[in-house]
């Protein structure tokens, strides 16, 4: 992006004017105290308020007064305050940084030494971050789910007919699963209703199925045809990534299985074919809305069938006729069509797969992968661990 651009243009315009600076004759410090400063920052945010020791030892090795008085009258020794830096950094960093940390021993420009220190020191930083998040997520989530709860209850108190959405949202998803649970024999004469049935003989859903149909429902929501829940409002620009996950790997499992049926096995199992074929069309779909997948899948029928002729070309094959070539770009075109064939079926799969990350054993189920699934099993583990831990939250 063009904040990154500008971002990394400048970076490089301080690293270049820090390694002006220390060349010079004499040296100017000017950024390097400044830079040094920052470390010493980095370093006392990464200690623990039982090292009290070694904050002093800071303190006293990274004094700035001093460093800018040696600074002025030439005595500055930086190779010392680095080495004393490394040393810190080792005793603080996790076992994961340090070979990254020995690295730095072997630079010896004192311009790449800072700069190299700098990049390990976020990393370390990054670290802390997350085992204090990870140390506290359990308070955190608990926090979260009363917090939400008791802003929930006084909006529901100001305004009880509030969840017309909601209620909408169960009552479909229950005329859902009643019409998919098959209807409950008939009692004999005096014999009242069956379990789970209401006075007319209708099967009456459990709570946790509705539930369940109606967390799955939203995975293919639409905006503008159906307002959100209002007990899912906290949740719905999660949920929305994830329903944009899901579409999009949706194409490309469709893609790549359109693709299988056409090159066959010996093509298809030539080492990084898959892998080139999924960076394609994932690069393609990047950002786009469902709205937009007739061009993106023009496109991707485009450079999938440059792969397919290249690769057929290195392994020595006859290359496709035109007939087949557009065959293979029409299937890959008609998946844009939400009732294409393939489609579907994969939609049905990956919908199967995520429902059980909400399911109550789901834990137990995740082990079973569905066909032809298996190119995008990576992205859609991560999928369904993100949804089912949004759902999770919202049901506590």
């Amino acid at each position: 992006s063009l904040e990154n651009r500008v971002k990394e243009m400048l970076h490089k315009a301080f690293w270049d004017s820090l390694e002006e600076q220390l060349s010079s004759s004499p040296p100017d410090y000017t950024w390097a105290i400044q830079l040094l400063q920052e470390i010493k920052e980095g370093l006392l945010s990464l200690l623990l308020p039982r090292h009290h020791q070694l904050q002093s030892q800071i303190e006293e090795a990274l004094d700035m007064e001093l460093i800018k008085q040696e600074a002025e009258h030439g005595a500055l020794d930086i190779r010392a305050l680095t080495t004393y830096i490394r040393g810190t950094m080792a005793r603080l960093c996790a076992p994961i940084r340090d070979e990254e940390v020995q690295g730095l021993q072997s630079l010896t420009d004192p311009a790449q030494l800072l700069r190299e220190i700098f990049r390990v020191l976020g990393l370390m930083k990054m670290d802390m971050l997350n085992f204090t998040i990870q140390s506290i997520r359990t308070h955190l989530q608990d926090h979260t789910v009363q917090y939400e709860r008791k802003k929930f209850q006084e909006l529901f108190d100001k305004l009880p007919n509030s969840l017309d959405h909601t209620r909408e949202w169960l009552r479909k998803a229950a005329a859902e699963v009643s019409s998919s649970s098959p209807q409950p024999p008939p009692c004999p004469a005096g014999g009242g209703t069956s379990p789970g049935a209401d006075s007319s003989g209708t099967r009456v859903p459990s709570l946790t199925s509705v539930l369940h149909r109606g967390y799955m429902n939203l995975l293919r929501w639409e905006p503008g045809q159906d307002e959100y829940p209002e007990t899912l409002f906290m949740d719905q620009a999660r949920l929305q990534e994830v329903r944009a996950q899901v579409n999009h790997l949706t194409i490309i499992a469709a893609v790549l299985l359109v693709t299988s049926g056409m090159c066959g096995s010996t093509l298809f199992g030539s080492p990084g074919f898959v892998a080139r074929l999924k960076q394609v069309t994932k690069v393609i779909l990047e950002g786009l809305s469902s709205t937009r997948y007739d061009t993106a899948l023009e496109d991707i029928s485009d450079q999938v069938l440059q792969e397919v002729s290249r690769t057929l070309a290195q392994l020595g094959y006859p290359a496709f006729t035109t007939d087949k070539c557009s065959s293979l770009k029409g299937q890959i075109k008609s998946i844009a069509d939400k009732g294409n064939a393939v489609r579907h079926v994969i939609e049905q799969r990956i919908h199967f797969f995520l429902s059980l990350f909400i399911a109550p054993d789901g834990q137990n189920s995740q082990k079973v992968f569905p066909n032809g699934l298996n190119p995008i099993q990576e992205e859609l583990l991560e999928v369904g661990r993100s949804f089912g831990s949004v759902i999770h939250h919202n049901r506590q």
